[in-house]
Formats: structure tokens, C-alpha cells, sequence
């Protein structure tokens, strides 16, 4: 599989400058952080929830996890996470557990975490389990439009 054309082309047409990032396949936020020489406050993953039918995503740094209860609050409704069954087929030219954090390619609202929003460069996976992609948050804030809030705490 290779990185969504729709990916590229999108960030291609807004003029944003990022890099690719090639890597060995790896499965775990915290495994591609360590791969990809960033921070795990700075690998934005994807999370996705739920809530009344709805699906979205969360994204926040990958030593954070979802706090449910702080989501409900942002959302204003009772949130879950989703099966990768319950949304894989929203993301069709990404492997399971890669979609970017740019939401509204794939018909989704995102939700950023606040911590998120504090880095200079932010890498996410970029639809494959050896591709990511680097820039700069404010690009990516400006390009994804993405909710801020408080909905992640750190891993221990």
C-alpha cells in the first residue's frame, strides 16, 4: 500500500512543506515515535471515537491516551472508541490503524488534543505502516482545521 494519493495531492495544492519519512513497519505510536527520531508528545496518532453514531477522530501525541470522560465534555455527548471494524472502511486507501489526522478527507470532524498543539513539528502516519509524514503543527492547524481541547493524559 502506498501513501493516499488524496493525502499528497491535498498537501501538494496548499503549498505546505513537509517531508516523507520512510520506515521500517512498525504497529505501536510510541515504536514509530522512536523510529522516526521525534518526540512521543510529538507523533500525533489517530484515535477513533465514536459518539450517537457518529465517528470522528481524536488526535493527540503518542504518549497520551484518550480520557473519555474529558471527550464527553468537549463533544457535549457519551463518547467510545470505535473497532478498527466500526471505521476501517471510511479510510479505503489506508492499512488499519494509519489514517492521517486530517479528518475532513475522509468525512470526519478531528479533534486535537491541546498538548498536541504546543509542538513546533508534529509526524503522523501517512496511510501505510512504513510512511509518515513531518511538518509543522501550525501547517497542519491551518490545513486540518482540527477542534483544540483537553482530552489526553500521559502514559505512565
Amino acid at each position: 500500500m502506498s501513501i493516499p494519493t488524496r493525502l499528497i495531492d491535498f498537501l501538494n495544492q496548499s503549498k505546505t512543506r513537509y517531508d516523507v519519512l520512510h520506515h521500517p513497519e512498525a504497529f505501536t505510536a510510541q515504536e514509530l515515535a522512536a523510529i522516526e527520531h521525534v518526540k512521543g508528545r510529538s507523533h500525533a496518532k489517530v484515535v477513533m471515537v465514536k459518539a450517537n453514531g457518529e465517528k470522528f477522530m481524536a488526535v493527540l501525541p503518542a504518549d497520551h491516551r484518550v480520557d473519555l470522560e474529558k471527550l464527553d465534555r468537549v463533544t457535549g455527548k457519551r463518547t467510545t472508541l470505535a473497532t478498527e471494524a466500526e471505521f476501517k472502511e471510511l479510510f479505503p486507501d489506508c492499512a488499519v490503524g494509519t489514517m492521517p489526522p486530517f479528518g475532513h478527507l475522509y468525512g470526519v470532524a478531528t479533534y486535537v488534543d491541546a498538548t498536541l498543539t504546543e509542538s513546533d513539528q508534529i509526524a503522523f502516519e501517512a496511510g501505510t505502516h512504513s510512511d509518515a509524514i513531518k511538518m509543522s503543527y501550525a501547517d497542519y492547524a491551518r490545513l486540518a482545521k482540527p477542534t483544540a481541547a483537553d482530552f489526553a493524559v500521559k502514559l505512565p
